[in-house]
């Protein structure tokens, strides 16, 4: 039988010994209103739009737009699935719960990694991204030293206090949400009134310049895809940050409900207009497209500004990592999934265990960043794009199962829920397995490195999970 928590009752609290208010899972329930917005709208921000853009924009032309509108709808659907599963439930490591509960364990124990490896390899993108912007003004300086030194700050804060992330996190988001909307103010400007952008001229005509609005034909943007799919990860936060919120049944519809603005103006917005001010031929994946614009502009500190805000950007994404894996990790720990030290937390309330452990990998993407300095941004989006499409998976079916849940009479479903359902969960559902196996046919070799790595994945949470059921039933535990 599932019983039915209140919504409205949000975390049950407690004052530990540092003087935070805790929850029943033992996290500080230090996140309100106006920090969980920004997390909601910095996870709309990552490195997938500020640096992966460009790449796209020079590889694919205009067209990128379509993929970034598709992928877009994609995940209005998945974060209207995490709010309905919040609501019946908020809980940190939020979904792999869900999964636990209206999959099974397995399920749980699979999506759990899953979301590491999505965050590892995420994690190791950003601070890529971090040493490639630091390279822009210190081009001798080491990428592989600005990716550990980034590394070891966030580290520090995510030990510290939930509090201070949240507080890092707000003004992170506050930073790219203040560039994009100056972005997209500039951006209508300049093609409003045909500016002269070095010897092109800012205005729509750009899209269908220099070989049409699809250059090299539509399949070709068909298989950029996964690098879309990437630049949308981060979405799913705010659902992580639901056990540590302060009044859930309140805040998560207000910042989920946003979703569908932030995808249209932040990303369908900016893409369009980065197409219309600068013909796509102007961009490259070793810059942030964001950065080209505003130094095609001629005035020489506006191009370091902009640098500076898609700096913070990367950091942000990466300080989000190490916080969602840590409350993920935390919760495979206490059901004996993993590693018995990623359960335990610091005086401050935060899961230090779990948090050391994912920095620890992390150190992996330093040393990728030393080998192939060049590659190491592709090869670590590839990876984590297989972690983002298997948790959207994840949140489609176990909300399809809750909605079977209620009709059997088992539970009561909250009044916010998925549009469309049941329909619209194996429509995407449909839509990503496409995603995946359009990876098989990219001509990016990283594209299908990570399509080939899908077995291994398979056979590696398989094996752990058959060792985890017989330790289980080893200590007598009802593990299926």
């Amino acid at each position: 039988m599932v019983t039915t928590p209140d919504p409205s009752d949000g975390a049950t609290a407690a004052t530990g010994p540092t003087g935070q208010r805790g929850n029943e899972e033992g996290y500080a329930t230090g996140l309100g209103n106006r920090q969980v917005q920004m997390i909601a709208m910095g996870g709309a921000i990552g490195v997938g739009l500020f640096l992966g853009a460009g790449g796209l924009l020079e590889e694919m032309g205009p067209g990128i737009i379509l993929s970034y509108l598709a992928c877009g709808v994609a995940v209005f659907f998945v974060m209207r699935a995490l709010g309905e599963l919040v609501l019946y439930r908020p809980v940190s490591g939020s979904f792999v719960e869900y999964a636990r509960e209206f999959i099974g364990p397995w399920a749980g124990f699979a999506a759990g990694w899953m979301y590491w490896v999505n965050w590892v390899g995420s994690g190791v993108a950003e601070i890529t991204a971090a040493g490639i912007y630091i390279g822009k003004w210190f081009p001798e300086f080491p990428q592989w030293i600005t990716a550990l030194l980034s590394l070891l700050v966030l580290l520090v804060v995510n030990l510290l206090s939930v509090r201070l992330f949240g507080e890092l996190e707000f003004w992170f988001s506050v930073i790219k949400v203040l560039a994009i909307v100056s972005f997209l103010v500039v951006g209508t400007w300049l093609v409003a009134t045909g500016a002269e952008m070095g010897e092109t001229t800012a205005g729509v005509g750009n899209l269908f310049s220099h070989g049409g609005f699809l250059p090299l034909g539509l399949p070709v943007v068909l298989m950029s895809l996964q690098g879309v799919i990437f630049a949308y990860a981060s979405m799913e936060m705010a659902g992580i940050a639901a056990g540590e919120t302060k009044n859930p049944a309140k805040v998560m519809p207000r910042a989920i409900n946003n979703v569908i603005v932030r995808i249209a103006l932040f990303y369908v917005g900016s893409l369009l207009l980065l197409c219309m001010v600068l013909p796509w031929t102007a961009y490259s994946g070793t810059e942030s497209p964001f950065v080209t614009v505003f130094s095609s502009i001629g005035v020489p500190w506006i191009g370091d500004i902009m640098n500076f805000v898609v700096l913070t950007a990367a950091l942000s994404s990466c300080n989000s990592g190490l916080y969602s894996t840590g409350r993920i990790l935390r919760s495979l720990s206490l059901n004996g999934e993993a590693p018995s030290f990623t359960a335990r937390m610091n005086s401050q309330r935060a899961p230090y265990g779990a948090v050391l452990f994912t920095a620890a990998v992390f150190l992996l993407g330093v040393l990728l960043n030393y080998a192939l300095p060049d590659k190491a941004f592709e090869i670590a989006t590839s990876v984590s794009s297989l972690g983002v499409i298997a948790t959207w998976a994840v949140l489609l079916y176990s909300q399809l199962r809750l909605r079977e849940f209620a009709r059997q009479g088992r539970l009561r479903r909250p009044s916010y829920r998925m549009p469309g359902s049941p329909y619209t969960n194996w429509i995407v559902l449909g839509f990503l397995a496409l995603v995946l196996v359009l990876a098989g046919f990219s001509s990016d070799i990283a594209a299908r490195w990570s399509l080939y790595a899908v077995p291994l994945l398979v056979v590696g949470i398989t094996v752990g999970w058959r060792v985890v059921r017989r330790r289980s039933a080893s200590c007598g535990a009802d593990v299926r």
